[in-house]
C-alpha cells in the first residue's frame, strides 16, 4: 500500500500570520516582564493619585499580556483542553447534542468519557462559549481560549468592585492586582492544566453572582437579585452544584445590611431560588429525557467523587489547605487566620462571615471529598484575594503602632512578592517553549491533505482527539483488526494507519502514514 507523505502546508485559521511570531524565546519573555513592570508601576502611581479607572485599566492590560503569553501555545493541551475543544467544535453543528466522537464508527463504552459518543461529562455553558468563539474566529487553538481570556480579564474588574463595595477602593485594587497576576488562574485560562476553561467560567459567574448580591443589598432593587439568580444558574451550567455557595453568601450580606424584614427575606430568597432553577434545570431535564443512559451515568459518576478516588486523583486529607501556599503564596495563612479571628471577635458582622463562608465551606467540602484536584476550590480565590488585600491595608495603616516596623513591611512585601514569584513560575517567561511542536504540525498537514475527510478513518494515532479537532476524519489510538478494516472499507471509508516509522505490513488494504508522537 502507498506511503502517505506529508507536505508542508499552512494551518487554516483566521490568525495565520500570528502563528509565526509565537515561538517565544527568553528575550521576548524578558521584554514581557519589563513591560508588565512598567505597567504595574504606572497602575500603582495612578492608584495613589486616586485615579482607579486608569489604574485598573493597566491591571487588565497586565493580565492580558500574561494570559496571551501563556495562552499562545499552538497545540491543544492533553488534560482536559483537547476534549473540551473537540466537543465544542462538534457542537457547532448541533449545539444541543454534545458529542466527542461525532461519528462513532466502532463500538464504544458510554461510561468512558474520553472515548464515547454523547458527551455529558461537563455542563454545557463553557462548551457553548468555546463553540461560539470557534464559529467566529475559526477552528484553532487560540479561539478555544478566547472566552476564558475574556472572562478572566472581566474577573479582575469584578474582583475590584466586590472588594471596593465590601471595604474600600484600596482593598478592591489590591485584590484585583492579585487576581490579575495569579499563576493558577492564568494557567487554567490557557488550558495548560486540568479542568481549564470549565473552572474559569465557574469562577467568573460565582464572582458575578456575589457582586450582584452586594448591589442588591445596597438598594433592594429586585433586578439585582434576579441577576444574581441568573448568575448562579449560569455557574451551575458551568460546573454544577458547588455554585450554591453563593446562597449563604447572599444570606450573610442580606443580614449584614439590616434592610430586610423576615417577610422580604423570604420573598427575595424564594425569587432567587426560582430564578436559579429556571436557568439551571431545563438542561438537566433535557439531557435526562434525550440521553437518559449517559445522563444517569454521569450523575452517578459525579456523586462518586465524594466517596471514591476517581482517576487516581488521591491526595492527603488536608491537600487543599496545604496547596493554598502554592496557589496564593506561602504566608497566605496569616491573613486568613487574622480574618477568621477578627470575624469571631465581631461575632455578628455578617459581611465578614460571608467571606468566611465563601472560603471555609468549599474547602471543608473538598477536604471531605475523596477525589481531590488543585483547582477544585479555585472559585474561593476572590475572597482570599480580598482578605489578603484587607490585611495588607491593615498592616500599612497600622505601621506606626509596630515597634519593629520591618515586621509589617516584610509581611507586605511577602504577601505581594510571593504571588508574583508563583506567577512567574507558572508563566515561565524565561523558558524557550516550542509553541508549535512537530506532532501538531503533522496533524494539521495531514488534515489538509485528506481527501473527503468525512470518509477517512485514521488508526494508531496517539493524538486522536486532536486530529479530529483539526479535521473531520475519525481517529482512534489503536491498531485495527483486519475485520474492522474490511467493515469500514465496505462502508466506503478510506483507512489510514500510523506506522510510527515501522511499516505494519501485516495489515492489508490500508494507507500508511507516519506521524510524530506527542512528547
Amino acid at each position: 500500500m502507498p506511503f502517505f507523505r506529508l507536505k508542508k502546508l499552512g494551518t487554516q485559521s483566521k490568525f495565520p500570520r500570528l502563528y509565526v511570531a509565537l515561538n517565544m524565546n527568553s528575550s521576548l519573555g524578558i521584554l514581557m516582564i519589563v513591560a508588565c513592570a512598567i505597567l504595574c508601576w504606572s497602575s500603582v502611581n495612578y492608584a495613589r493619585k486616586g485615579n482607579y479607572t486608569l489604574a485598573l485599566a493597566f491591571l487588565v492590560l497586565i493580565g492580558l499580556i500574561l494570559r496571551f503569553h501563556v495562552g499562545s501555545d499552538l497545540f491543544l493541551h492533553a488534560w482536559d483542553e483537547r476534549y473540551h475543544a473537540l466537543v465544542a467544535k462538534n457542537m457547532m453543528n448541533h449545539p444541543l447534542v454534545p458529542t466527542l466522537y461525532d461519528n462513532p464508527l466502532l463500538p464504544y463504552d458510554f461510561k468512558t468519557w474520553s472515548g464515547n459518543h454523547i458527551w455529558l461529562h461537563k455542563q454545557p455553558l463553557p462548551l457553548w462559549g468555546i463553540m461560539t468563539s470557534l464559529s467566529i474566529f475559526g477552528t484553532n487553538e487560540i479561539a478555544v481560549r478566547i472566552p476564558s481570556i475574556i472572562l478572566s480579564l472581566l474577573g479582575i474588574l469584578t474582583c475590584y468592585h466586590i472588594g471596593k463595595r465590601l471595604f474600600s477602593r484600596e482593598v478592591g485594587y489590591i485584590s484585583a492586582f492579585l487576581f490579575s497576576i495569579n499563576g493558577l488562574i492564568i494557567e487554567l485560562t490557557s488550558g495548560r492544566i486540568a479542568t481549564d476553561h470549565i473552572d474559569v467560567f465557574f469562577l467568573f459567574f460565582i464572582q458575578l453572582a456575589v457582586l450582584f448580591a452586594i448591589r442588591f443589598t445596597e438598594n433592594k432593587n429586585v433586578w439585582w437579585n434576579i441577576l444574581c439568580g441568573i448568575s448562579i444558574g449560569l455557574a451551575i451550567l458551568s460546573k454544577w452544584l458547588p455554585a450554591l455557595i453563593v446562597v449563604p453568601i447572599w444570606l450573610g450580606l442580606i443580614l449584614h445590611s439590616k434592610k430586610f424584614s423576615f417577610k422580604e427575606l423570604f420573598f427575595h430568597g424564594t425569587l432567587l431560588l426560582i430564578t436559579v432553577l429556571l436557568i439551571a434545570l431545563p438542561w438537566q431535564f433535557y439531557i435526562h429525557a434525550y440521553f437518559p443512559i449517559e445522563a444517569n451515568w454521569e450523575a452517578s459518576f459525579n456523586r462518586r467523587h465524594l466517596t471514591e478516588v476517581i482517576e487516581e486523583q488521591s491526595r492527603p486529607l488536608f491537600y487543599h489547605f496545604t496547596t493554598m501556599r502554592i496557589a496564593f503564596g506561602e504566608i497566605v495563612y496569616l491573613p486568613l487566620i487574622w480574618f477568621l479571628l477578627k470575624s469571631i471577635k465581631k461575632r455578628w458582622n455578617w459581611k465578614y462571615w460571608s467571606l468566611v463562608c465563601w472560603i471555609l465551606i468549599p474547602y471543608l467540602f473538598f477536604t471531605v471529598a475523596a477525589t481531590k484536584m488543585l483547582a477544585y476550590p479555585l472559585f474561593t480565590s476572590p475572597a482570599i484575594f480580598i482578605i489578603t488585600a484587607l490585611y495588607i491595608v491593615f498592616l500599612k495603616r497600622n505601621l506606626p503602632r509596630f515597634r519593629y516596623k520591618w515586621i509589617p513591611i516584610t509581611g507586605i512585601i511577602l504577601l505581594i512578592g510571593l504571588p508574583i514569584r508563583f506567577s512567574l513560575e507558572r508563566v515561565k517567561p524565561l523558558q524557550t517553549i516550542d509553541r508549535s511542536p512537530k506532532w501538531r504540525n503533522d496533524l494539521v498537514e495531514l488534515s489538509a491533505q485528506l481527501k473527503d475527510p468525512e470518509k477517512c478513518v485514521v488508526f494508531n494515532v496517539q493524538q486522536s482527539i486532536e486530529l479530529m479537532f483539526y479535521s473531520d476524519a475519525v481517529a482512534y489510538d489503536f491498531i485495527p483488526s483486519n475485520e474492522q478494516i474490511e467493515s469500514l472499507m465496505k462502508k466506503g471509508y478510506n483507512v489510514y494507519v500510523n506506522d510510527c516509522g515501522n511499516k505494519l505490513v501485516h495489515l492489508p488494504l490500508v494507507n500508511y502514514i507516519s506521524l510524530t508522537p506527542r512528547n
